[in-house]
């Protein structure tokens, strides 16, 4: 028995029902964790220390943050509450903001904490919250409910034991899987026997894989001797999966809480920032430098000209004796502080408060897309996060799901060959479909009997199971069978025996019945089902006919049945295999042999002997299995097609002319995400497929050392092949024999957990190395981690390439959390990743727009609107920095305390505002139907060293030119009618005249694209800082101390010669601007002509491509506006 085996490290024990396995036992309760489930941020005691934390994380607030509290504690030129004021304001909206976000969190996390279970207690059923349940209580789960921990099932409704589960929230799987008790436990039906149970379970610490349990149940009877059985996945109900089909069950909770398989794979969503954020950080820090070196020139100049005699402190700013007998170096340092307030204006909170709103009001422009509405669900596009909208043009890297988001998980059997032969069409008789194709030469069909057979094997070698609906009016013998199964295309092949007359009826007490094209009844004893697994890449069922055969019946990819067969005549049927392949279909082959009497009696013993083994379990069975799969014969092959969504292939056809890396990673077997990736057009068929999967792996005894010798195998080829480094893989990719790289679940975990001892250490950088150098990469097999993991090693790449992950499932959600940007597609398979996303979608299809279009402008808009709002606020701060060489550094500000508070809020604020979310420099049609625009953006190319440079020497010049050229104009003229020259305000206020009018017209020069709210806001901005100018100046303010402001901007416009000089200024400034876009206007024109006379070559010389989007190169000619 296996009871007495010694008890594995590692191992929990759980007593079921919290029952003592006998009365003369004390039980101890055990501390496990309970079941709730946390996925929000903050709590009401930690939101407000934690939200501040992280928001003075940002450099921009964490200075203005130093700026205020100077202002309060140093006598500055300005008031605290030009800096306090808008700090508070954008740090509470973003509180706010994040806050609602996490209260959302905390509702969800309330839903499923406080829903309703039953657990049977003292063998009553009673009813508690989700979030009381503990590690061995007995919990009930109706139809149509959802687990609510990990549990083992102990019994069902039906009198075999089985339950039908969904599991579209973990595995983004919508067929039925079925899952069974222990056979001791299957007539503990009602809550008065299940209480009867005593019984011991022994499994496995929580671990995060989905596809892998090991444990044994010890059942205790009343004679005390323990019953064990063995416990698989099969027997594990997963929180998260739905039960159907099925009234209701019992099971003992075994992994509660956190400690769920669901919860394990589930991470935590931490904040993302964009690269555009991380490019604002880069200038903060450049132009802090600025406004350092600035209030440092100035402090020691003011000292400079303080030593020499009679230049001390002016009149209007004389220091008390106080201040006076101060020491020299803290009045220095003073003095520093002083200066870095009067110019902390160079880095304006505003800025943060502007990008927020552009995020979020820019956000909504997704979600009124009606490109990106779904008739099937109802629904369009929706933002789940406005802060990474830009990130959607920054892309380098996609990693996607297959099933539900690449195809449609709809399975259709499109034609089969037997014996050779193809037979394709849909009729009651098989008879007469024979038919040949390319090189087949032969054209009668198959034998009667091999065609029987083959359908026979369709009916029989799967794990398909029936439903029989309610018949229509009554006619019952016409009644509907509905199919539900673990794979969708088990389902299809078993419609496609039906098509050619053979149905399946249905499993009843371990017995397949099947009904003929005579309309004859066969029923078949189902002996053992040998099922698929990733090594075998092949499943069987071991049955026995009513005369008392036994047979095996054998189904799975050709390269794992070839080999066992033993037939020499298997290439007609090769070709077939082949060729389906090649036309995207799913292929498998089917084999059959017979077993003798005396043979079975050994297998049966060695299947049951491998079952029971808690041990090395599934390296036993496998063992077996090789054992029985052997000498068969080849019946034929199938091809089902499993759809892909609408424009799939169109789609990353875009992406890879848009310059980004796809890759697929999925779950689900190698040959059926190989098969698909040919359809969506991410393998082509030169494409030359590197291997790196459980098949190539286990040739060699030692695993690691043919993992070792695999990778440096491919790496040579590689690098032979791409001897240098190129910039551009897609030119390379023109030049060289295309590369695709396969990689499944278990090896990559050989190559990320490597042992220590060998000389594997640097697996990881070879495995990245070749990835680099493939066109395509597809990883199968993949647990909802190692797709995580996936992700992260691209992004710690060098360079830290943008990802973007995208998928429909609950087992997306980690890698979707992983990637800079995460979609969630609005599928058949749940809403784990859409609520999980930045940005959901309903179709795979509509990430072509998202990407290149909306991306693209997004990100060329808050570019722009980061480079304006440097540039503005360079040109507003270097006069007031100029004019303290005129004024004996005495930190006396240039401009009126009102312009300086309004100037970031209200004078320049709402013209970038409308750019940056209206804005359009190319067509929205024109960059979807061109993805080779996006390279033009891709790299973060607009705010880089050289763009920064261009934008900082145009603001000094600018600043130069309105501080120097008001100077020289107004030196020495008389300029008012009674002949006073201007003062100190009239001076600055001519400079801020200047300043407005030219940073303002330099927009208006920028924008492409005008609408009536581009024009009200520019025109309307200006408008209102005459209006503000006048009013401010026209009327006696009580509140102010000095009047100094009073008639100064209506004194100021009535003289001529301030219009005059105010138009010239404003025109120099802008001039070399003009220059520029009247140069690339004759630019633009003349790209436009060749660009036509280019197409018209290449209409008349075209010629199909095998991937023409991909091969072409990018001009800047084909950027026509």
């Amino acid at each position: 028995s296996c009871a007495g085996e010694e008890k594995r490290v590692g191992t929990r024990t759980v007593f079921v029902g919290n029952h003592p396995v006998s009365e003369t036992e004390a039980y101890i309760a055990q501390r496990f964790c309970d079941n709730r489930i946390v996925s929000s941020k903050y709590t009401l005691w930690n939101f407000l220390p934690k939200n501040l934390f992280e928001q003075f994380r940002r450099i921009a607030n964490f200075y203005f943050l130093i700026i205020f509290l100077v202002q309060v504690t140093v006598d500055t030129p300005t008031s605290p509450v030009t800096s306090g004021l808008p700090l508070f304001f954008v740090i509470t909206v973003t509180a706010i903001k994040q806050g609602y976000e996490d209260w959302l969190r905390h509702r969800a996390d309330n839903e499923v904490n406080k829903s309703t279970v039953y657990i049977i207690e003292n063998a009553k059923r009673v009813r508690k919250e989700s979030e009381k349940i503990k590690v061995g209580d007995v919990v009930e789960v109706q139809a149509d409910e959802t687990f609510p921990c990990d549990l083992i099932l102990l019994s069902s409704c039906t009198t075999d034991g089985t339950c039908y589960v969904t599991t579209a929230s973990l595995d983004g799987e919508s067929n039925c899987k079925t899952h069974y008790a222990v056979r001791d436990t299957i007539a503990l039906c009602t809550a008065e026997s299940i209480d009867t149970l005593r019984a011991a379970i022994e499994c496995e610490q929580p671990q995060p894989d989905l596809y892998k349990f090991v444990g044994r149940i010890n059942i205790y009877s009343n004679s005390l001797e323990a019953v064990a059985r063995s416990l698989g996945p099969e027997n594990l109900l997963l929180k998260g999966a739905t039960l159907k089909n099925t009234e209701k069950i019992y099971g003992v909770a075994v992994y509660t809480g956190m400690e769920t398989k669901m919860a394990l794979n589930y991470q935590g969503k931490s904040q993302k920032r964009s690269a555009v954020e991380k490019s604002i950080n880069a200038f903060l820090i450049v132009y802090l430098f600025i406004l350092l070196t600035k209030a440092a020139v100035c402090t020691t100049l003011k000292y400079v000209w303080q030593s020499t005699p009679y230049n001390d402190e002016p009149w209007y700013n004389q220091k008390t004796q106080k201040e006076r007998e101060t020491l020299k170096v803290l009045k220095m340092f003073t003095d520093f502080l002083s200066f870095m307030v009067l110019f902390n204006f160079i880095i304006p909170v505003s800025m943060y408060v502007t990008v927020e709103m552009q995020k979020f009001l820019g956000s909504f422009f997704i979600s009124w897309d009606k490109d990106f509405y779904d008739e099937e669900i109802n629904e369009g596009a929706l933002v789940n996060t406005s802060d990474l909208n830009e990130e959607l043009g920054q892309v380098d890297y996609v990693f996607t799901d297959k099933t539900g988001t690449l195809t449609e998980n709809s399975m259709e059997f499109i034609e089969c060959c037997i014996d050779g032969h193809k037979y394709k069409g849909v009729t009651q008789e098989v008879d007469g479909l024979s038919q040949t194709d390319g090189p087949l030469t032969y054209f009668d069909k198959a034998d009667k009997n091999r065609e029987e057979l083959f359908l026979r094997a369709l009916c029989l070698c799967h794990t398909v199971e029936i439903k029989t609906n309610d018949a229509v009016d009554g006619a019952t013998e016409s009644a509907e069978l509905t199919y539900i199964a673990s794979s969708p295309d088990e389902i299809a092949l078993v419609k496609g025996a039906k098509k050619y007359g053979f149905t399946f009826l249905g499993n009843r007490n371990g017995h397949m019945r099947v009904e003929n094209q005579r309309k004859e009844i066969e029923e078949y004893e189902l002996l053992h089902t040998l099922n698929f697994d990733a090594v075998r890449r092949r499943m069987s069922v071991i049955v026995k006919t009513q005369e008392g055969d036994i047979l095996l019946f054998c189904k799975g990819a050709d390269s794992a049945v070839f080999p066992r067969v033993q037939n020499h005549e298997i290439e007609l049927t090769k070709v077939h295999v082949e060729r389906n392949a090649m036309d995207g279909y799913r292929t498998l082959c089917v084999a059959f042999k017979e077993i003798a009497p005396d043979d079975y009696e050994r297998i049966n013993r060695q299947l049951i002997e491998a079952k029971m083994a808690l041990q090395d379990r599934e390296e036993k069975m496998e063992k077996v299995f090789d054992d029985i799969e052997t000498n068969m014969n080849l019946i034929g092959a199938t091809a089902v097609e499993d759809k892909l969504q609408d424009q799939a292939a169109e789609t990353i056809e875009a992406l890879h002319a848009a310059g980004l890396k796809v890759w697929v990673l999925t779950g689900d077997k190698m040959e059926t995400a190989k098969s698909t990736c040919y359809a969506c057009r991410l393998f082509q068929t030169n494409t030359e497929l590197l291997e790196l999967t459980t098949k190539t792996i286990e040739e060699s005894e030692r695993k690691e050392d043919r993992l070792h010798e695999l990778l440096i195998e491919y790496r040579k080829k590689l690098l032979h092949e791409f001897p240098k480094s190129t910039r551009s893989l897609k030119k390379a990719w023109t030049e060289h024999q295309e590369y695709g790289l396969i990689i499944d679940g278990s090896t990559l975990s050989l190559i990320l957990n490597s042992s220590q001892d060998s000389s594997s250490n640097n697996y990881k950088s070879i495995f990245l190395q070749i990835c680099m150098k493939c066109t395509a990469v597809l990883c199968c097999r993949m647990a909802p981690l190692q797709k995580a993991q996936i992700v992260r090693m691209v992004k710690n790449l060098k360079g830290s390439p943008i990802t973007l992950s995208i998928g429909d499932g609950a087992n997306d959600v980690s890698m979707i959390l992983e990637s800079h940007v995460g979609i969630g597609i609005k599928g058949k398979e749940g809403r784990q990743a859409a609520r999980n996303s930045d940005y959901s979608v309903p179709k795979f299809k509509h990430l072509k727009k998202l990407l290149l279009a909306h991306g693209h402008l997004y990100y060329v808009r808050i570019a722009h609107l980061v480079q304006y709002f440097f540039y503005k606020n360079l040109c507003f701060i270097l006069p007031q920095f100029l004019y303290q060489f005129f004024c004996g550094f005495s930190q006396q500000p240039l401009y009126d305390a009102a312009y300086l508070t309004m100037y970031n809020i209200c004078f320049t604020s709402l013209p970038i505002l409308a750019y940056s979310l209206l804005e359009q420099h190319i067509n929205v049609d024109t960059l979807t139907s061109d993805p080779r625009l996006y390279m033009k953006i891709s790299g973060n190319a607009m705010l880089q060293l050289s763009p920064f440079l261009y934008w900082t020497f145009l603001a000094a010049f600018e600043g130069t030119v309105f501080f120097f050229g008001t100077y020289f104009l107004f030196q020495t003229a008389s300029l008012e009618e009674n002949g006073k020259v201007y003062g100190n305000w009239t001076f600055g206020t001519i400079v801020f005249t200047v300043l407005v009018f030219t940073v303002t017209l330099k927009l208006a020069l920028d924008t492409r694209f005008w609408t009536w709210i581009n024009h009200f806001v520019i025109w309307g901005s200006l408008a209102f800082y005459v209006f503000f100018s006048f009013f401010w100046g026209g009327i006696i303010w009580p509140f102010l101390k000095q009047q100094r402001m009073y008639f100064v901007f209506a004194q100021m416009l009535s003289s001529v010669s301030t219009w005059l000089a105010i138009i010239l200024l404003i025109f120099i400034s802008l001039f070399p601007e003009i220059l520029l876009i009247v140069l690339k206007n004759v630019k633009r024109r003349s790209a436009r002509s060749n660009l036509s006379c280019r197409r018209a070559s290449d209409s008349l010389s075209a010629r199909p491509s095998v991937r023409p989007l991909l091969l072409r190169t990018f001009s800047d000619e084909s950027n026509v506006l």
